[in-house]
């Protein structure tokens, strides 16, 4: 039954991420995400039930439109397969819960906003609006059905996490305000110590990968560089393994 359910539950979020993607083309160009209906970015032909089976119908069309001809984007199915990926391990972790819809869609949004991050260098209000909207829906849903919930603890670790951040941007410049809205809306699914871990984290693999940029020279010490790929990847590892990893370093050093 769980492995049915696995295979459920990573087929959905193939779904979702084929959804995903027409939000990262669209949303930069301030396009509407619901019309005008999927088509081809290059002959604009509408595209059919049958061209819209996430991963299969790239590989059965060798990545190409069926009407033109014209090679597909590789990140439609790699996003597609990503995001099946996730919430299925997000499933063995928690199973059929709250817990497991809550950071599903945590998960989905940051998918958006660290991928046109990283392509854009820019971050869109109305995704960090989305997310602190189900972010707040979750704790509602949570309160009425009585869990166990802090909303001081919530506060904390909305508020504390971004207002460190914002400190960092304004002495160094190094990062942006979108990276500071991104902590601030994780904020709302994740509690002071975990968004605090969060953001540790998100430092350590943005100062890693900027490290590797610069000796690989890639990139020089005076270009900008997405953060937000990097909060997106620790909110995912702070959720999975925050607990422990907490958990692991006070039992250790206290």
């Amino acid at each position: 039954m769980e492995l049915i359910l696995g295979v459920i539950i990573f087929c959905f979020g193939c779904i979702i991420g084929s959804f995903l993607n027409v939000c990262i083309f669209r949303i930069p160009k301030e396009e509407s995400i619901a019309f005008p209906p999927s088509h081809c970015g290059y002959c604009k032909h509408k595209l059919g039930p049958k061209d819209l089976v996430p991963i299969f119908s790239f590989l059965f069309l060798k990545g190409k439109c069926r009407y033109c001809n014209t090679k597909v984007s590789k990140q439609y199915p790699l996003v597609e397969a990503f995001t099946g990926v996730l919430f299925l391990v997000l499933f063995i972790k928690f199973g059929l819960s709250l817990e497991f819809l809550k950071f599903i869609s945590l998960t989905a949004i940051l998918i958006v906003i660290g991928i046109i991050d990283y392509k854009t260098q820019y971050v869109y209000t109305s995704n960090i609006i989305l997310g602190v909207i189900f972010g707040v829906l979750f704790i509602i849903i949570k309160l009425f059905i009585g869990g166990d919930i802090n909303l001081i603890n919530i506060a904390l670790g909305v508020i504390i996490p971004a207002l460190i951040l914002l400190i960092i941007v304004v002495t160094t410049n190094a990062m942006g305000m979108g990276d500071v809205e991104i902590i601030f809306m994780v904020g709302f699914f994740l509690n002071m110590k975990l968004n605090l871990l969060n953001l540790f984290l998100s430092i350590v693999l943005g100062g890693i990968a900027a490290i590797y940029l610069m000796i690989s020279k890639k990139k020089s010490g005076k270009e900008e560089m997405a953060f937000g790929p990097y909060i997106a990847i620790s909110t995912y590892i702070t959720i999975l393994f925050g607990n422990d990893i907490l958990n692991w370093y006070f039992g250790t050093f206290f």
